[in-house]
């Protein structure tokens, strides 16, 4: 078996990925869930929080890949650097998934810098403001500064709503005028707002 299930009940073959099984409610979802660094954070930090922090970073062009450069977690995970770097089938399998993705979206694969910098900017702010605290320096981070503004943490739910707002919105921006790109199906509903108290 090489597929898994999602959230909107996709058959996603994690080997051979098409655009068509590409959904944008199944990457919110699962973004929403998935916890950054392992979860080795004071309180659950998600992967989308992180996705919608780094697409506000950037200039507005770059907004919508910046917002799904972590989309390939939806389908596999957040893996930790250093494992990856140690696992090159694993990063075979990610780079045919986001090339799936940047058809789905009209998107180049290649990252643009800004939006590896933004990252970097996410990452040492993160650090700064999630992790626990530790001597030892991280060789990624040499010469990246925090933001000024701490992160304020989102839950779960609400996590996911932005992500999937920001997301559609980007898109309607983006297609204004012209024939709708995204082809969602029926089983892909949308996500309600987040209840009183969340955000």
């Amino acid at each position: 078996m090489t597929w898994i299930l999602t959230f909107t009940g996709k058959r996603f073959d994690l080997f051979e990925p098409t655009p068509d099984m590409i959904c944008p409610h199944d990457i919110a979802q699962a973004l929403g869930t998935i916890a950054r660094f392992n979860g080795h954070t004071r309180d659950h930090y998600t992967v989308a929080q992180h996705s919608v922090l780094v697409s506000r970073l950037v200039p507005k062009e770059y907004e919508l890949v910046a917002l799904l450069h972590d989309a390939t977690e939806a389908y596999i995970g957040d893996m930790v650097r250093p494992l990856k770097q140690c696992m090159p089938a694993f990063c075979e399998v990610e780079e045919r998934i986001w090339s799936a993705i940047c058809q789905r979206f009209e998107l180049a694969e290649e990252l643009p810098e800004c939006v590896k910098h933004a990252d970097l900017v996410a990452l040492a702010t993160e650090r700064r403001d999630l992790m626990p605290a530790h001597p030892a320096s991280w060789e990624c981070l040499e010469g990246i500064e925090p933001l000024e503004a701490r992160i304020d943490l989102w839950t779960p739910h609400v996590a996911r709503w932005h992500f999937h707002q920001r997301l559609q919105g980007l898109l309607i921006e983006r297609l204004r005028g012209q024939a709708p790109m995204l082809h969602v199906s029926p089983d892909c509903k949308g996500f309600t707002t987040p209840l009183k108290g969340d955000a």
